[in-house]
């Protein structure tokens, strides 16, 4: 038995020892190469979120309690469909005020005006005594030209008819300002119902969009503040990439670019997208530019907000001289091995990506490169 665990070990240290051999002579191997042709890819990483398209937040325009949630969290809705309603007591009771001042004005100036009705009664009776004063103006008259009456019965006739028409003038003008000012304040008390009522849905929060309901930031009976977001609304179906992409790497970045998306809820799948739109402004916070894509595919899910990582694929070539970047001293020079002897060169650079560096000019693939 000891025989055998010996005999054990010393096969462990033997295999062993040529698997360090052979890792050793692999790295030996790996320290020089010659560059080789391959197809090779320059891309730009990027990360971001999948986002629902035409998203926007729900703001209050005023402010008040929310005293009903009309809408859930994923639910589906239609534009101009009420999300929530505000509660606010001062503008009920400015409502209600403006309300009952226009009733009150729609029965001052209506058909059963009390008010008009009084005035008009004055003004028959001041016209029936105008007319009666003014036929015994007119008789008086007469016979005063034919003599037949006195100077002093046909003076008191003039100045009672005179009088009957300054009372019945008098009347009719105070009817027409009367009725002038009930339909002027009608008309006010309709203008200042009619803004209440404007106002009032301001308290009603409606979708802009047909939509999905995303988010909901308040519950029922909490004070919303003017210009606070209520809601998160966006298309239903249609999602946007709204990715981040390193200042450093912007200017590679076109339209059009293909992208090729990795997304953590779908693990052993990679989508495809395109560059949409490129953004001027930097963001100073991140040192990264806004890049916009579209799927180029069916996206499978109803998800939005979701982490995704990009490489925008700015340049292939399928046969390209390459090198492995860890040869690379620097930006642009390499060891080499010349009639011998080891030598530092220059060359030029073409595409690159993370494992591999296009070799344009400088070494062929006949030249001997070193990594130091």
């Amino acid at each position: 038995m000891k025989s055998e665990r010996l005999y054990s070990h010393a096969t462990h240290k033997i295999l062993t020892l040529c698997l360090l051999l052979l890792i050793l002579e692999a790295c030996k191997e790996e320290k020089s190469r010659s560059p080789q042709y391959k197809a090779l890819t320059e891309a730009v990483y990027a990360s971001g979120n999948i986002i629902p398209r035409n998203e926007y937040k729900v703001f209050a325009t005023t402010e008040g309690y929310l005293s009903k949630k009309a809408v859930t969290e994923g639910e589906a809705v239609k534009k101009n469909q009420i999300l929530f309603i505000l509660e606010n007591t001062q503008q009920d009771i400015r409502t209600n005020d403006a309300r009952d001042a226009y009733q009150m004005a729609v029965k001052s100036y209506g058909s059963n005006s009390p008010v008009l009705d009084e005035l008009e009664e004055g003004l028959r009776t001041a016209r029936l005594s105008y007319h009666n004063d003014s036929v015994n103006y007119v008789r008086y008259r007469n016979l005063w030209q034919q003599q037949a009456t006195t100077k002093v019965a046909y003076d008191q006739a003039v100045l009672k008819y005179e009088s009957s028409l300054n009372n019945y003038q008098a009347q009719r003008a105070r009817y027409r300002k009367t009725k002038d000012d009930l339909l002027r304040a009608l008309q006010n008390t309709r203008s200042q119902y009619a803004l209440q009522q404007e106002q009032n849905t301001d308290y009603q929060l409606k979708s802009e969009i047909d939509g999905l309901v995303y988010e909901i930031y308040k519950e029922e009976g909490e004070l919303i503040q003017r210009n606070e977001p209520i809601a998160l609304l966006g298309a239903a179906n249609e999602v946007y990439l709204e990715l981040s992409v390193d200042e450093q790497d912007i200017d590679k970045v076109k339209i059009g670019q293909e992208i090729l998306v990795k997304i953590d809820v779908y693990p052993t799948r990679v989508f495809k997208a395109k560059v949409s739109k490129i953004y001027q402004m930097l963001d100073r916070q991140t040192q990264s530019f806004r890049v916009d894509a579209l799927f180029t595919e069916q996206y499978p899910g109803e998800f939005a907000g979701l982490t995704v990582e990009a490489n925008i694929i700015t340049q292939y070539k399928p046969k390209a001289l390459v090198i492995p970047k860890a040869f690379v001293v620097g930006d642009d020079s390499l060891w080499i091995i010349q009639n011998g002897k080891e030598k530092k060169i220059r060359f030029q650079k073409g595409i690159e990506n993370y494992d591999w560096v296009e070799v344009q000019a400088g070494v062929d693939t006949t030249t001997r490169v070193i990594l130091k």
